[in-house]
């Protein structure tokens, strides 16, 4: 391995820090552990030596990586989040170094039926010479975002010990509650205090990522009609029946998770609960197109009309909540943002690929926040899984990137408006 950059024990390291957030909290971080991972980050920026390193109440964690030119430049921030995914545990993860991956199957020692092989994860065909870390097999790994993490840390390190690499000033944002939805949600902007942004986290080598989901959430809720079972005939409308029959009619061959790609849309059930009165659907829709986003509620709003329309008594409520845009809607008006991620991939010797994302990123809510903010790649694969993994390599070359990147931002003297 690389001794230029000491990313992989940083990581390995950090992964063992559980920051699984939590969906059904309604506190700031969802979960209290996810500080434990914030305070380390907060001593670590200290002993290097970065200025304004703070804490908040919210745990984010703010550094500065002062200029050391003497030309106005815009202040460029690099984001990653600290927590991982509620989806697959993240308690006593278990990092594992797969050196010089040969290609063969992987498999994962806490649970043999967890193998990684290349018939189901192609991209591994790529990385075969590569030092691959995994988790055990009883957890995820937590490359999303650690990952992301390690780098902007490593970054921090190369650039304080080599004053030689000319950059304006940057500022480092690591946030919490970003896997469930709210990683911006306490953010102030003017703490932050940035011009442009990139957040690290991404998967394959060389993408630059610059248009997400557009995404909103809708609650459909039925109300059916109560009566005493045994003497129901001709009178009880059961509102679990009609939340059914309303998932149960929603296309079974497009329109959902499992029949989509690349930009497609998506209208995706996932929850149900209540009972005999009153039934409830909660569901997520996405498009990569705003306008076609917005006639989705209209079509769940004709379907359920026409189930209600067939019992007696009953009705339905549908409510929507924006969640968050295509970051593309900004980014084009910027189009040097990402342009400049590209050539800097470019300059660390790799083949830059412009991609989308079939989700979001803080990124998403940050553009439309003031802060113009595409997607770098980290190496992050199979994430929310067991299977999870990253490439150590993939992680140098992020690193080497951000290098790259700060330095052609220098080259472009600015002047706010």
């Amino acid at each position: 391995m690389s001794t230029k950059y000491n990313v992989a024990e940083r990581f390995m390291r950090y992964v063992q820090i559980d920051t699984t957030s939590d969906p059904t909290s309604r506190t700031f971080p969802s979960s209290a552990k996810q500080r434990n991972l914030a305070l380390i980050l907060l001593d670590e920026l200290q002993k290097l030596g970065l200025q304004d390193v703070e804490v908040d109440e919210w745990s984010y964690v703010f550094a500065t990586i002062p200029s050391n030119v003497t030309h106005a430049l815009p202040t460029i921030c690099f984001c990653s989040h600290m927590d991982t995914a509620p989806d697959c545990s993240g308690t006593n993860v278990k990092p594992i170094l797969h050196a010089n991956y040969s290609g063969a199957p992987i498999i994962l020692p806490d649970d043999p039926n967890q193998v990684l092989h290349t018939d189901d994860h192609p991209y591994l065909l790529k990385k075969i010479g590569d030092d691959l870390i995994t988790a055990s097999g009883c957890t995820l790994l937590g490359a999303d975002d650690k990952a992301g993490v390690s780098i902007i840390m490593e970054l921090a390190v190369y650039l304080m010990a080599h004053p030689e690499v000319k950059h304006g000033p940057i500022r480092i944002l690591f946030t919490p509650d970003e896997e469930v939805g709210r990683g911006v949600e306490q953010l102030d902007m003017q703490k932050l205090n940035a011009d442009f942004g990139y957040t690290l986290d991404g998967g394959p080598l060389g993408d630059i990522e610059d248009e997400t989901f557009s995404a909103d959430a809708a609650t459909v809720i039925f109300h059916g009609v109560s009566a005493h079972p045994g003497y129901a005939k001709g009178k009880m409308v059961n509102a679990i029946k009609l939340a059914s029959e309303f998932v149960a009619a929603l296309p079974k061959d497009k329109w959902s998770p499992e029949t989509t790609s690349n930009r497609e849309g998506f209208v995706h059930p996932t929850a149900i609960e209540g009972g005999l009165e009153k039934a409830s659907v909660q569901l997520i829709l996405r498009d990569h197109d705003t306008q076609l986003l917005e006639t989705y509620p209209q079509i769940l709003k004709a379907l359920a009309q026409q189930i209600v329309a067939s019992y007696p008594g009953a009705r339905f409520e549908l409510s929507v909540q924006e969640q968050y845009r295509n970051m593309k809607e900004v980014l084009v008006t910027v189009p040097f943002v990402a342009d400049y991620a590209e050539k800097a991939i470019h300059n660390a010797g790799l083949n830059p690929k412009r991609a989308i994302i079939r989700g979001g990123t803080d990124g998403s809510r940050l553009s439309f926040m003031g802060l113009p903010c595409p997607n770098i790649f980290t190496g992050e694969m199979a994430i929310h899984s067991k299977l999870e993994y990253v490439s150590v390599q993939d992680m140098e070359k992020a690193i080497d990137t951000l290098v790259e990147l700060v330095q052609i931002w220098e080259k472009h003297p600015w002047t706010q408006a």
